[in-house]
């Protein structure tokens, strides 16, 4: 979170400011407490246990003489903005590492930056942003608290376990068994991977072995998309129809995401390609989870396709497949998809034929007022998958749309010439 430098807290020091920011997480902790605990491998499953057991998150205070206009566009990643975060060293010992960081940064120019990081086995998405709103509310830095919360977070879990007898189970196998899809599309692109049914230009198949496409070498880039870019867009690839199809600008910019990054790429025509993206599923449940749940609180959906297939395909089409993939969310999907992660966890390796989306335009993290008023800008810091792309908000135009996604440097520049086509 960037907070330029302002005559509203010239005068505050560092160490005022921290401690409104200490004392407003201390009582978030005491709502928000599994926050404070810690995670333990269960011995007799091999499951995350998380420990409600008050050992506390971690808050640190720095200082820069570097300025923030120095920094360039904040909306571009930046390596010194890792070091704006605090890496807790926890020695290897899993059950000591915190769950939440959070590191406050004055800069030369008066002005401030907060880092935080929390484990996804904590918190998803939406539960983040609730849980640093709440905690922006209680730290009264050049404003009052607000007090009360619009309601208290739900930090039950027992709802989507897999053993919980109030789970009603799924048909044997057979063809009226819901299957979560996004799962037997990895385990597909997983087997195609190893048979060497697929080339990219920048990998070699067929070894047995899956490509090796490591994260270190992805350059972190964020497209601005207008407003004004994302209806010239629906309006070029729908033309006179655009006003009578209807298409969220998400289905249309993941639609328009998956063909760039597929072209780009080099798919081979005949390889199986897939975009996933997140879904909330609090209100996918039956019966729905309650308002403030705290945990995760998503499931993967898949469309699937073969390159060329996709090449082909109108963007009309491939918006029909992700409202498909987003209606087959349902309670047996996640019934389903809960039961196939009870099974042994591997790392996903990236892999050019799966395009991830993570859409936080619902999560307006800017607007979060640690001071009074919102951040310049909030960056995202560099992602275990970096070849994720985030959809999120942007702070000037609330039509706009910033992309964040983690691409090849020899894939950049085939990338941003089929993205941004007819956009502007």
């Amino acid at each position: 979170f960037f907070y330029k430098s302002s005559a509203a807290y010239q005068n505050l020091s560092l160490d005022s400011i921290f401690s409104c920011l200490k004392s407003g997480l201390e009582e978030t902790l005491s709502i928000w407490y599994p926050a404070a605990g810690r995670l333990s491998l269960n011995p007799s499953d091999g499951k995350l246990n998380l420990r409600c057991s008050n050992d506390g998150a971690v808050l640190v205070e720095a200082v820069t003489s570097a300025k923030i206009i120095e920094l360039g566009d904040l909306s571009q990643y930046n390596e010194f903005f890792e070091h704006l975060a605090y890496k807790p060293d926890f020695h290897g010992n899993f059950s000591e590492m915190p769950l939440v960081v959070a590191q406050v940064t004055g800069f030369g120019c008066g002005g401030y930056s907060i880092g935080i990081g929390s484990s996804h086995s904590l918190f998803d998405g939406p539960a983040t942003y609730d849980f640093l709103h709440a905690w922006a509310s209680n730290s009264a830095i050049l404003k009052q608290k607000r007090g009360t919360e619009l309601y208290k977070p739900v930090h039950e879990r027992g709802a989507l376990l897999v053993e919980n007898p109030g789970i009603t189970k799924l048909p044997e196998s057979g063809s009226s068994a819901t299957r979560a899809v996004a799962i037997d599309h990895l385990y597909q692109l997983i087997k195609q991977a190893m048979s060497g049914q697929t080339c990219g230009p920048d990998t070699k198949f067929g070894s047995g072995k899956l490509p090796d496409v490591g994260n270190s070498n992805l350059v972190l880039k964020t497209f601005h998309l207008s407003g004004a870019m994302i209806e010239s867009l629906k309006s070029k690839v729908f033309g006179e129809r655009s006003g009578s199809f209807s298409c969220s600008s998400f289905e249309l910019l993941a639609a328009h995401l998956w063909k760039a990054r597929t072209k780009a790429l080099g798919v081979m025509k005949g390889s199986m390609v897939c975009l996933q993206f997140a879904v909330d599923i609090r209100k996918k449940t039956v019966p729905p989870l309650p308002e403030g749940f705290s945990g995760n609180a998503y499931v993967l959906a898949s469309a699937a396709l073969t390159a060329e297939e996709l090449e082909a395909g109108s963007h009309e089409d491939i918006v029909d497949k992700i409202k498909e993939a987003k209606r087959s969310i349902s309670n047996d999907y996640v019934i389903a998809y809960n039961q196939a992660l009870d099974g042994p966890q591997g790392t996903l390796l990236p892999l050019n034929e799966l395009t991830l989306v993570s859409d936080w335009t619902r999560m307006p993290f800017h607007k979060i007022d640690f001071f009074h008023g919102e951040a310049a800008y909030v960056s995202p810091l560099l992602s275990p998958i970096p070849q994720v792309a985030y959809f999120m908000q942007n702070p000037i135009d609330s039509r706009g749309v910033d992309m964040r996604i983690g691409l090849l440097p020899q894939s950049l520049n085939a990338f941003s010439h089929y993205f941004l086509t007819n956009m502007q």
